[in-house]
């Protein structure tokens, strides 16, 4: 198996997997606070093992590495609250579309605080999200068997989408940084930071429950993270970009099958063009570039 044809199924397999994380996590029954902390402690579990057989604790862990990966820490988490929280408010497939604005997020981030240039084209793409995110909260304003939680929840999920762009803004800092070794720490602050709230006095008491805890931090932590970052190293942007649509697929489709909610006609309307405008920013985009530049270098 060559390197991107490995990394095409890495990145895929991870992207699907995270989209059934609604599923668990409204399963669970739990509260969310609880499914944010298990996921913490068993991601801590999997992802310290990782690092040790890697041997990254001892050749990449300094200060400030473990301060800036602590800071995008509080952000990981707090963003999993938020995204988790809105699950149950605006729907799992929603809430998951809404939440995939984060790219758009990160580059008005990247531009106000790194003066990164915005281009015409991401000004576009922007246009299309922000237009597909304003049909899916007219849709909430217009039906009144939404209720107010739905427009909560739309919140939530852009609350989650600033952090991760936050978190990425700061993770930016650490290049050269193994990310499982970041992964580590964020899920190990996570773990600390969320400790105090959660509720000892009525943990799970059924096997199962305590079955999806596991996997969410198991599986969807951390082997979703070690499939991804794998992926990452073999696969050029362009290609990453455009299998991040498969995260967002699968969560609507598992909404729809697992607990039969059916969109609006508007909400798809307004879903399917927040996620061409991010598969055209992240993957159209790049893979202009890269066909420019081999083209250019083909003239040389």
């Amino acid at each position: 198996m060559g390197e991107q044809t490995r990394g095409t199924v890495e990145m895929s397999v991870a992207m699907a997997v995270s989209g059934t994380i609604g599923w668990f996590v409204v399963t669970s029954g739990r509260p969310v606070l609880d499914v944010v902390f298990w996921r913490c402690v068993f991601g801590v579990v999997t992802l310290l093992a990782t690092c040790m057989y890697m041997g990254l604790l001892r050749r990449h862990l300094t200060r400030r590495v473990l301060a800036l990966s602590a800071l995008g820490g509080v952000a990981i988490v707090l963003n999993w609250v938020l995204l988790f929280g809105a699950y149950s408010r605006a729907s799992i497939a929603i809430a998951t579309t809404v939440y995939n604005t984060q790219p758009f997020m990160l580059v008005c981030l990247g531009a106000f605080f790194l003066g990164e240039r915005v281009t015409l084209a991401k000004l576009a793409w922007l246009g299309v999200a922000f237009g597909g995110l304003a049909l899916i909260v007219q849709v909430g304003a217009t039906t009144a068997s939404l209720g107010a939680g739905y427009t909560v929840g739309i919140l939530m999920a852009l609350g989650a989408a600033a952090l991760w762009a936050i978190a990425a803004l700061v993770t930016k800092q650490l290049a050269g940084t193994p990310p499982h070794l970041i992964a580590l720490i964020h899920v190990s602050v996570g773990a600390v930071m969320l400790a105090p709230f959660v509720s000892w006095a009525r943990p799970p008491v059924q096997a199962a429950t305590w079955s999806i805890l596991v996997i969410i931090g198991v599986v969807h932590t951390g082997v979703v993270y070690i499939l991804m970052y794998d992926a990452i190293h073999r696969l050029p942007t362009y290609i990453q970009g455009s299998l991040s649509f498969i995260y967002p697929v699968v969560a609507i489709a598992v909404d729809v099958v697992a607990f039969g909610r059916r969109l609006e006609v508007m909400q798809v309307v307004g879903a399917v063009a927040i996620l061409v405008a991010v598969v055209g920013m992240n993957g159209f985009g790049a893979l202009r570039s890269k066909r420019l530049q081999a083209h250019s270098t083909s003239i040389t």
